[in-house]
Order: C-alpha cells, then sequence, then structure tokens
C-alpha cells in the first residue's frame, strides 16, 4: 500500500470513530437537559402556580432557560448528524 492508501484509511478510521461517539452521546445530550427542565417546571407548577405563590419563579426560570438553550443545541446537532449519516 503506498502512503496515501495508508493516510486515507487513518482518516476514514478516525472519522466512523468521532460519528460512533457522537451519536452513542447524542440521546444523552438531548434527554437529559429535557428531563431536568421538565423536572424544574413541574416543580414550580406544584409548589408556585398551585398554591398561588408567585412571588420568586427560581424554578420557572431555570427550567425554561435550560429547555431554550437545549432546543438552540440540539437542532443544529441532529442537523448535522443527519447530515453526516447521509454521507454514509
Amino acid at each position: 500500500m503506498s502512503g496515501k492508501e495508508i493516510e486515507y484509511l487513518k482518516t476514514e478510521c478516525s472519522d466512523v470513530k468521532i460519528l460512533r461517539t457522537e451519536l452513542l452521546f447524542t440521546p444523552l445530550l438531548i434527554v437529559l437537559p429535557l428531563v431536568v427542565s421538565g423536572l424544574l417546571l413541574y416543580d414550580w407548577f406544584c409548589r408556585d402556580f398551585s398554591m398561588n405563590e408567585l412571588e420568586l419563579g427560581g424554578e420557572l426560570m431555570l427550567g425554561i432557560i435550560i429547555l431554550v438553550g437545549n432546543i438552540m443545541f440540539d437542532i443544529p446537532l441532529i442537523t448535522s448528524l443527519k447530515r453526516s449519516l447521509r454521507k454514509r
């Protein structure tokens, strides 16, 4: 094998490893923040909204910030993964 073929195999193998790692961590990166923000919003609803104590909305603000940040991060991540899977 020539040097160019070996170099191509090295880059091809590393791309597969990177893609495999991204595919394995994607559910964790998407689901975990959604669960945490859901728990914070549920806690705010049960404690503050149901009892008409709307002075502090710390859980509400944290839940919304995590939810919006996660959605802003997930959309580009999922589209890039789709593009990289289509190339294969």
